[in-house]
């Protein structure tokens, strides 16, 4: 039998990073080799990432590129997963008729499946539906070497910011059993990893209805092998002092969090829909410093969306110099088809501005 191999290339968030270690999973238990190489590797499947134009475009332009060869090669499959694949569909196959598998972030589980049916049929396969657990695979992730093992512990979200295409890309929240967790947990300690970090598109919503984030992080405190937690990404919707509590308590997790504020100003956060004030996340940072008074801080801002005025823009500076992060990630606003903002609200602070507003920032958050 001739080797089947496959090459995988990722765009965008741990979420996706995660995802890839579950493919990747599913087809070397199917006797499939990984290559580095998109141009020699029988399939390749490109996980994409929708939260930033940039990204959907590379993604875009790497299938693109392979048009040409697959013409030449009629065995090569291309195949596009995650967000993109999740909020197109089966469109994706009139804009690309050159792909051959369409796979959703929740539908990891059919994978082994949709491979079968496109060998024996050679139809393009496309499988995007919102329903179930996308980690319930009968295969454990391939992960790479080093000491630090990703979990997902939740799925999807539910606070629909009106900037972000995560809820329609990624459905509604869904938190895997925390008896689950912890024997994964245990296997990756078992495999010599020694750091865990805990991933979902709101960490703090974690709840299998008995235990949330901070009984969970007390329960996998007590695998032996491992030495250090954290955990990704937070909301400061949800962020409580018992987390913060529980933080402080535990030796093995990591006394730092990613906390994105976004903006500054009051009036943009109630545009972007996030459901807290400049001052509710000012006193919840007085709180995590309380119980952690040397805690690493890091977190999202983006600048340039609807509405943003100069005043704006300056309290998001006097919030960035007043909590005094330890870095930041800085973003321009970009519209996202299918949010609420793309919808109702213009893109009016004009690109030059966005430049400019996006480097002070840099520098105050030490980035």
């Amino acid at each position: 039998m001739i080797p089947r191999t496959y090459c995988l290339v990722t765009f965008g968030c741990q979420m996706n990073e995660a995802d890839s270690e579950y493919i990747a999973g599913i087809l070397e238990a199917r006797g499939w080799s990984p290559l580095d190489s998109e141009d020699e590797a029988e399939f390749v499947l490109f996980n994409t990432c929708v939260v930033r134009q940039g990204a959907e475009d590379r993604a875009l332009a790497r299938t693109e590129r392979l048009k040409g060869i697959k013409l030449r090669e009629p065995g090569k499959k291309i195949g596009i997963c995650g967000c993109l694949a999740q909020q197109d569909g089966r469109d994706l196959l009139q804009r690309l008729p050159h792909i051959d598998l369409v796979l959703g972030t929740r539908a990891l589980p059919h994978l082994a499946n949709l491979i079968e049916e496109l060998d024996r049929t050679g139809v393009p396969q496309v499988c995007a539906d919102l329903d179930g657990d996308p980690y319930d695979v009968a295969h454990d992730p391939k992960r790479g070497p080093g000491i630090v093992g990703r979990i997902n512990i939740i799925a999807g979200c539910n606070k629909n910011c009106s900037y972000c295409i995560v809820p329609s890309t990624r459905g509604r929240e869904l938190s895997r059993p925390a008896e689950v967790i912890f024997h994964e947990a245990q296997t990756l300690a078992a495999q010599g990893y020694r750091e865990l970090l805990l991933i979902g598109q709101n960490v703090n919503s974690y709840s299998d209805g008995e235990t949330d984030l901070a009984a969970l992080l007390r329960k996998v405190h007590d695998v032996e092998g491992i030495e250090r937690i954290r955990f990704v990404t937070s909301h400061p919707r949800d962020a409580k002092e018992d987390l913060f509590r529980t933080m402080a308590e535990l030796p093995k997790v990591c006394e730092s969090l990613h906390l994105p504020v976004q903006s500054g100003s009051t009036a943009q956060l109630r545009r972007m829909y996030r459901g807290y004030s400049r001052e509710r996340y000012l006193m919840q940072i007085e709180r995590l410093r309380h119980w952690m008074p040397e805690i690493a801080l890091s977190t999202d801002v983006i600048v340039g969306f609807s509405g943003e005025t100069d005043e704006d823009y300056e309290q998001t500076l006097s919030l960035m110099r007043e909590v005094r992060f330890d870095s930041a990630f800085m973003f321009m606003y970009s519209p996202r088809r299918g949010t609420a903002a793309a919808a109702a609200m213009p893109d009016d602070v004009p690109l030059e501005i966005k430049k400019e507003r996006r480097q002070p920032c840099r520098g105050v958050a030490n980035t």
